[in-house]
């Protein structure tokens, strides 16, 4: 199985094979960026002088649209997984884990999250921190604030967000980096989620999430916790198909709706025990020998929050519970 570092590795080297096309910002061929430009000054009194500076500095990626139109997540379950879950990264979570134990007993105390389910998060988004992504965030988020065919005001927003992040954090905003997406630091925050979630856990007066351990392990945790998550709750369970499965199981929502009994009614068992009233949804992903069905539950829907993709959560889930394993086993 190729390692995630190596997969790391093959991606990072792909992107520096993809051809740039960076162009400067000219803000005169951009009426959005003239607008916006204009919010801002009024909505958040930035300097338009200052913004036309930092802009002018700014480049459009088109290699960005196009990473963008080809997201991992979209791979099958059996390809994503072998990415992330694997035995060399559960063992960077656990000594992630022993460098920062008591931030993690901190946070399971406060937010109900157990250690592992936060370091699998930190393990799939930046491999604890070796990864924190290597584009400027002024050009991905102009880029898909100005070029993104269906997303751009999203992006726009979160635009606004950064730029004003950058203002409270007191740094010039052409100096952050991370994804292509504008996501950045240990958990892969995007501006909006870091203005909104960020703690200051180690209380030094910082919201540092580009390197700070402890404040990262925390706001993953408040996120989660704001987010639904409840404690000493399941995740997942396998499910077991006697018969055939109806189609309209297949189009349920990720969000789980439904009761386990109303489930087994129609012949889909947990292949364990568990409350028959646990609202639940049937999750169906692509193993290398067929379908594969899990059940999800509360606090599977509270990691897609995190990202949509059932694949992300899936991964964030057996991660966690191979990092488990091992702070198990070895202590």
């Amino acid at each position: 199985m190729i390692s995630v570092f190596n997969r790391h590795l093959s991606l990072f080297l792909l992107l520096l094979a993809l051809p740039t096309h960076a162009m400067s910002v000219d803000s005169s061929e951009y009426p959005r960026l003239e607008e916006f430009i204009s919010s801002m000054e009024q909505k958040h009194k930035f300097s338009a002088t200052e913004l036309r500076g930092w802009f002018a500095e700014t480049e459009i990626r088109t290699d960005i649209i196009e990473i963008m139109q080809r997201p991992r997540e979209a791979a099958p379950w059996h390809e994503y997984r072998e990415q992330f879950v694997t035995g060399p990264s559960a063992s960077r979570g656990y000594r992630f884990w022993k460098k920062n134990k008591k931030a993690f007993e901190r946070a399971e105390k406060k937010y109900g999250v157990p250690p592992e389910y936060i370091l699998a998060i930190l393990g799939v988004e930046t491999q604890y921190g070796l990864n924190k992504g290597r584009f400027r965030i002024m050009d991905a988020l102009t880029t898909l604030a100005m070029e993104h065919p269906s997303r751009h005001e999203f992006f726009q927003r979160e635009l606004e967000q950064f730029l004003v992040l950058a203002r409270e954090l007191k740094r010039d905003p052409l100096e952050f980096t991370g994804s292509y997406a504008g996501a950045m630091g240990l958990p892969q925050f995007l501006p909006s989620s870091y203005r909104q979630y960020a703690v200051d856990f180690n209380k030094d007066h910082h919201l540092d999430l580009l390197t700070d351990n402890s404040d990262a392990i925390g706001s993953v945790a408040n996120y989660l916790k704001i987010h639904g998550w409840k404690r000493n709750e399941q995740v997942i369970a396998d499910a077991e198909i006697n018969g055939n499965l109806h189609p309209w199981f297949e189009t349920l929502s990720i969000k789980p709706t439904m009761q386990l009994s109303h489930f087994v009614d129609y012949g889909i068992f947990p292949k364990k025990s568990l409350d028959a009233h646990m609202p639940a949804t049937l999750l169906k992903l692509e193993a290398s020998d067929g379908p594969l069905y899990r059940f999800g539950f509360n606090n599977f829907y509270v990691i897609t929050r995190y990202n949509k993709s059932v694949n992300y959560a899936m991964a964030v889930t057996e991660l966690a519970q191979l990092i488990r394993e091992k702070m198990d086993n070895i202590n």
